[in-house]
């Protein structure tokens, strides 16, 4: 796991990432899609400055060397707080620090943490510029293209601009609005429309920043597209409910000449790292819910996803259900 001053990632690229998603995107779902593509940025779920600075954060910032290049995803509003944990980041190798001004929920919101705070564009100048003077790892946001009340292009112009002057230079713009009130964080990531050509326009009238989009993205081909416009793609569910989407993206996006890994070939790659957490006393449904979608798409799925998430709970040998979920995978 990670030591103190690891070795960072020596360049890496935007141009294809996972999202940060709470509750998913932990350190055994990063290990899990690095197996699939080499070139993935990953970034953690997002993790509050409070978690770190008041909690145990060797728990939080841990992770294991084969998941660079990663990026931990921080959510706090206060600079010298933000800064501290950005210090931490860097410290334990983490390739970038990105603060989220994406999150619609009612919890974060009432600390001033996320979405909302897209209607503080000095604030997250202000936040950006601690963090940026506290560290040498870029420092980026993910934020959406408005909030309720604060929707027009302008105002999101008037954001981007302000953080720009503090020395952002890459953005991750989840195209649509964030409504604040009345909706939940999941009805957010549906209900407001996607607006694509809003997010062009930004590339458009800010040449000089790297623009990465997020939101509805759900095909290579997709991304193939947008990446005309746009200098990288960062999907969110589609690459968690359909992760081995993400075994063609190393020759797809990046030019490998290596051959794609298989389903099969996958599971099997993952026993090791199952055995050791279970022979550390961890339970094998904490590495095996996220990889319920490596069965997507094929005729076995759903006896796939039956052995991995339902009958593992009552299995006195669960590597030997693991082996029988990777016969349903032999040859796919």
């Amino acid at each position: 796991m990670s030591s103190a001053n690891p070795a960072k990632t020596p360049s890496f690229t935007r141009r294809f990432s996972v999202a940060p998603m709470m509750d998913w995107t932990d350190r055994h779902c990063r290990y899990f899609l690095r197996l699939l593509s080499s070139h993935t940025l990953l970034y953690t779920e997002m993790v509050t400055t409070g978690a770190l600075l008041n909690g145990d954060h060797e728990r939080f910032l841990r992770y294991d060397q084969t998941e660079h290049p990663i990026a931990l995803q921080l959510g706090g509003s206060t600079p010298g707080d933000l800064a501290a944990c950005a210090r931490m980041a860097e410290q334990h190798g983490y390739d970038e620090v990105n603060l989220n001004v994406g999150c619609p929920s009612d919890r974060v919101q009432n600390n001033m943490i996320g979405a909302c705070l897209m209607g503080h564009p000095a604030l997250v100048a202000g936040c950006v510029k601690a963090m940026r003077d506290a560290v040498s790892i870029p420092v980026t946001v993910k934020h959406r293209i408005g909030i309720n009340g604060r929707d027009s292009y302008e105002q999101l112009c008037d954001f981007v601009g302000q953080v720009r002057e503090a020395g952002c230079r890459s953005f991750t713009v989840h195209a649509r609005i964030a409504i604040l009130e009345g909706l939940s964080p999941k009805e957010n990531r549906d209900i407001p429309p996607l607006r694509y050509d809003v997010a062009a326009q930004l590339k458009s009238d800010f040449s000089d920043l790297e623009i990465v989009l997020n939101g509805g993205i759900k095909t290579l081909a997709e991304c193939h597209a947008h990446l005309q416009t746009f200098d990288g793609v960062m999907l969110g569910r589609e690459a968690y409910h359909n992760p081995y989407l993400l075994a063609e993206v190393d020759q797809q996006l990046f030019g490998s000449t290596l051959p794609v890994i298989s389903r099969y070939e996958a599971l099997q790659a993952m026993r090791p790292y199952i055995a050791a957490h279970i022979a550390a006393g961890g339970a094998m449904h904490h590495i095996t819910r996220h990889m319920l979608g490596l069965g997507t798409g094929f005729p076995g799925a759903r006896k796939f996803r039956q052995l991995l998430s339902v009958d593992i709970h009552k299995a006195a040998d669960p590597l030997a259900l693991l082996d029988q979920a990777g016969a349903l995978l032999e040859g796919r």
